[in-house]
């Protein structure tokens, strides 16, 4: 061999692979088969059994959901039949209810959903013999955590599910809900829509209400507190109001609007330069303003007829003081007077005129 020639490598060993052979491969079956002969009856007996469950959630979530429908629908019909009455008209907003309705039957339809597939999700676990406490106690620390970094949203949509349940307000109630007040024209499970005075629309947080004025349930009051000079004759003033009442209790709208009569209560203060005499009535809910103002404008107009005197407040103004004659008078002054020492001193000095020469 040359000295600079390098050399050969040898070829290594290359690892044997072992080929099963014939008789391998049907032990393997033969294996499988007795594994599934043993225990093709437990699968069986498990897959009917989940089977059985789910036919039976499915059967009866079906069941239940048509039973919410129809009792849903039996609710929007009945209003539907209230709603044609004049009374009816009156007492009950058909938009409000039927959305009520629809409100209560969705969180009907949910919870029953989750009561019934959730129970037969657990029930087909059970089946094939999993330990369900490791997966129950894990749900129930997940719960307690995602509630306690969730409270706010679970606050809203409790305070929403019971707001709706007990019928505290609805679409076209006019509300005070403290945060916000206005006009109610969407309520949902979590938050409240309401559209203000001025065209501003407020979403209220259904948690964060503590407290709610319902301005449209029931009826509203009108009252008009009118005040007169204390010298007034009381019988002509009594007689003037109840004439513009009952005027006005026969025309209409006002017939409808007003729920009761218009009555005097009688004097609500007496003072010495005047008096307070208060008109009350019962109205429709939300039309109080609407009958007070017309009210003071007929109660204006018949005592501009009668002679009778409104004065602007409570009490009269205080009268004005009278103007000092003497605020206008300077103080005395030393200078006044110029045989004074002062005035005296002040005068500027006058030159002395030169003696004239005596005559010759």
């Amino acid at each position: 061999m040359a000295a600079g020639s390098s050399p050969t490598p040898t070829p290594s060993e290359s690892p044997t692979v072992a080929v099963p052979s014939l008789q391998d491969a049907q032990e393997s079956a033969t294996n499988a088969a007795s594994w599934v002969e043993q225990n093709w009856s437990t699968w069986l007996a498990i897959g009917l059994r989940v089977l059985l469950i789910l036919v039976i959630a499915a059967v009866l979530r079906k069941f239940v959901l048509r039973a919410i429908s129809k009792l849903i629908d039996r609710m929007t019909r009945s209003v539907e039949s209230t709603e044609g009455s004049t009374l009816g008209g009156l007492l009950v907003n058909a938009e409000r209810r039927r959305q009520r309705s629809q409100a209560i039957g969705s969180v009907l339809r949910s919870v029953a959903s989750f009561l019934i597939l959730g129970t037969a999700a657990l029930m087909a676990l059970s089946a094939f013999e999993i330990n369900l406490a490791p997966l129950l106690a894990s749900a129930g620390v997940a719960g307690v955590a995602i509630g306690f970094g969730a409270r706010n949203l679970v606050t809203d949509f409790l305070s929403g599910v019971f707001m709706i349940l007990e019928d505290q307000y609805g679409v076209g109630d006019q509300i005070d809900a403290g945060v916000a007040t206005g006009e109610v024209i969407e309520v949902g499970l979590r938050v409240t829509k309401l559209r203000g005075d001025n065209g501003e629309i407020w979403y209220v947080r259904n948690g964060e209400v503590k407290r709610i004025g319902n301005l449209s349930q029931g009826w509203a009051t009108a009252g008009v507190d009118v005040t007169v000079k204390a010298s007034e004759d009381l019988d002509r003033l009594k007689a003037t109001l109840d004439e513009v009442a009952e005027k006005m209790s026969k025309e209409e709208p006002w017939n409808e609007l007003l729920w009761s009569p218009i009555e005097v209560l009688g004097l609500d203060s007496v003072l010495l330069d005047s008096m307070v005499v208060r008109v009350s009535a019962k109205t429709m809910p939300g039309k109080s303003l609407t009958v007070e103002r017309e009210l003071r404008w007929r109660i204006k107009r018949a005592f501009d007829a009668a002679d009778i005197r409104i004065v602007g407040g409570a009490t009269a103004p205080a009268e004005e003081d009278t103007a000092d004659p003497t605020a206008t008078v300077a103080a005395p002054s030393a200078f006044a007077n110029a045989d004074s020492p002062q005035a005296v001193a002040a005068s500027p000095l006058t030159p002395q005129r030169a003696a004239a020469p005596a005559p010759k």
